[in-house]
């Protein structure tokens, strides 16, 4: 297991959903305190509350961007690569479990309160969305990331 796996597998195990705790397990060593990368990925959780996006996906996705996004206007290059780790992300993500739709990973249709209400959408979520976490930090943790980028 690796180290930002497990972290967020812990965080998710927590309170935290699982943008959240995709994104937590990275912040800090991104110039992000933990309170602020909370804050800012609470309502992707549930693929953005209703099962599209995977908050897994989603926290990760975050993550890319702290470590490199672009924020110089015009800065075209540093928005490529960015871009280019965002790609390289979901299609791992996608080899390993064929789609980034929350919903689609569940099994179950989580589109509104009722549906994410259902005790068959609470027995996915505590089955599948652990390893979902702990595997999107994993993927990350394994990517390279240019120095200086």
């Amino acid at each position: 297991m690796s180290a930002r796996g497990e972290k967020a597998r812990q965080l998710f195990a927590g309170s935290y959903n699982c943008a959240q705790a995709v994104l937590g397990a990275f912040c800090e060593e991104d110039g992000l305190d933990a309170q602020t990368a909370f804050r800012l990925a609470t309502g992707f959780g549930g693929g953005a509350r209703c099962g599209d996006v995977c908050g897994a996906v989603s926290g990760a996705i975050l993550a890319i961007g702290l470590k490199c996004g672009f924020y110089i206007e015009n800065d075209m290059k540093q928005k490529a690569y960015c871009y280019q780790k965002t790609d390289e992300f979901i299609q791992k993500f996608k080899d390993l479990y064929g789609s980034v739709l929350c919903r689609d990973l569940l099994g179950v249709d989580i589109r509104t309160s009722a549906d994410r209400a259902k005790p068959e959408a609470k027995v996915a979520v505590n089955a599948i969305c652990p390893g979902v976490v702990e595997t999107a930090a994993r993927v990350l943790e394994g990517m390279g990331f240019e120095s200086g980028q």
